[in-house]
């Protein structure tokens, strides 16, 4: 993995590691950076920079991957097992915000025309889906699958959970109301509508909803970049996808690990010990193509 040259003996030993794939702007792992994990968000966009947040010892790195590329996420798998292996950080959380442009029923009506072009768009946009899923379940630990109302629930399975973003609101504090690069787009305190589900499993914990009036900014609540946002820049995928702040902060609150890597992992062999044969078992069971993915769908 390529931290931009940032010497990572000289940062805190992690509580733990979490992955975001699809994740552009970071948003999603700030709050456990915050809290002293080391995180790594993949993207196409990225350039392989890291962030420290020198209080707490957290980073994120920001790795270019494609993601749509099965060799990508067989290479995640592969870094992140060898560094098991050698005694790092747990990897402690899982998140995925896949690609939704031929998956959202609000781009239905482009069905047909993208079906004629390719008849398998469809098929391959789910396995995308399915594939972080499947990485996130190869290393057991808690997840989420992010994505809008889609033909996921039909062509994967139903969603475990649906939020919008304002039932998230409360948990941004007032000084902090406005979004930090988006403002002009986003809603105070995430007070905007937007029917979100999401694919879980190993033990994710919904969070407690803590929310504000989404109408408070805009008369009908619905989302500001919405309406504001057209065409197919990447500029504006990238605001109408990015991860609501409140709901970013209840997840890590949900769902963070409370002992450290030092007190739950180095002093337990027996524990060390069941941690290897689990790995063992990732490691012989990860592999995949696309094809042995659309077993399922």
């Amino acid at each position: 993995m390529d931290n931009a040259g940032i010497d990572l003996e000289d940062i805190k030993m992690a509580k733990g590691i979490v992955i975001s794939l699809y994740d552009f702007t970071g948003e999603a792992l700030k709050p456990w950076a915050e809290d002293g994990y080391e995180c790594y968000a993949y993207d196409i966009q990225h350039k392989g920079t890291m962030e420290v947040f020198p209080d707490s010892g957290g980073s994120i790195h920001y790795e270019h991957a494609d993601l749509h590329d099965h060799n990508s996420l067989n290479q995640i798998h592969d870094d992140f097992y060898t560094r098991q292996m050698d005694g790092g950080p747990p990897i402690v959380f899982g998140m995925a915000f896949p690609v939704c442009t031929d998956l959202s029923v609000a781009g239905s009506s482009r069905f047909k025309s993208k079906a004629e072009k390719n008849p398998s768009f469809q098929t391959e946009a789910v396995s995308y889906a399915m594939w972080c899923a499947k990485l996130f379940n190869s290393m057991h630990i808690p997840f989420f699958v992010e994505n809008p109302v889609s033909v996921l629930a039909t062509k994967w399975r139903k969603p475990d959970h649906y939020f919008h973003p304002y039932e998230y609101g409360g948990y941004i504090p007032y000084d902090q109301m406005n979004h930090p690069r988006w403002p002009e787009y986003i809603a105070p305190r995430d007070a905007y509508k937007k029917k979100t589900c999401l694919w879980t499993g190993n033990g994710f914990v919904m969070p407690t909803k803590v929310a504000i009036d989404p109408e408070a900014y805009h008369g009908n609540g619905y989302s500001t970049q919405m309406m504001k946002l057209g065409g197919k820049s990447q500029r504006t995928k990238d605001i109408r996808s990015a991860t609501p702040r409140g709901f970013a902060i209840a997840i890590h609150d949900a769902n963070k690990v409370e002992k450290t890597h030092e007190e739950d992992w180095c002093d337990d062999l027996e524990l060390r010990l069941e941690e290897e044969a689990r790995l063992q078992e990732w490691e012989e069971n990860y592999l995949w193509t696309l094809e042995t993915a659309e077993e399922f769908i």
